[in-house]
């Protein structure tokens, strides 16, 4: 019936849903890994931001000098800021994408270029690769988000 909400069981069997879902969560899982990385930069390079992470490196002055940036810690920093300004919307509007009945192929081959060009996006922001890598795979992820906004206004524009 018309206006009533979906069942959860009926979405987990909708296959563009349960492909959304796999593609969603191997990205947020790829941006949760992002502060992981982080961290282990912070710890390894000993540089950090707030005085009570420096306890264990000291007390007073001698823990100060780890009070400080760090190249590498800030390139993995930068990287996960970006996935929190590509991935959200992703996850917003690919779920709109997914409800709005997309082809099953059409709708993996959203996710999956999007899913790949973030991957890409980590490596040439870790490794450092050389541009344009990193902007590519920046601008083929936004246009695919882009691609899956245009898809549900096309599919529901009600004005």
């Amino acid at each position: 019936r018309r206006g009533e909400m979906a069942k959860a069981t009926q979405l987990i069997n909708n296959e563009v849903f349960r492909a959304y879902a796999t593609y969603a969560a191997i990205v947020l899982l790829k941006m949760m890994l992002m502060s992981l990385i982080t961290a282990y930069f912070r710890i390894t390079r000993k540089a950090f931001v707030n005085p009570e992470d420096t306890a264990s490196f000291g007390k007073g002055e001698s823990a100060k000098k780890y009070l400080r940036t760090d190249p590498d810690v800030e390139r993995a920093r930068r990287g996960h800021l970006n996935d929190l300004e590509n991935i959200v919307p992703f996850v917003g509007i690919g779920l709109l994408y997914a409800l709005s009945g997309p082809e099953l192929s059409s709708a993996l081959l959203h996710f999956r270029i999007f899913t790949g060009a973030r991957i890409l996006h980590t490596f040439a922001y870790l490794i450092p690769l050389p541009q344009p890598s990193r902007g590519l795979s920046w601008a083929v992820g936004y246009a695919v988000t882009f691609s899956m906004a245009y898809n549900v206004l096309k599919a529901v524009w009600l004005l």
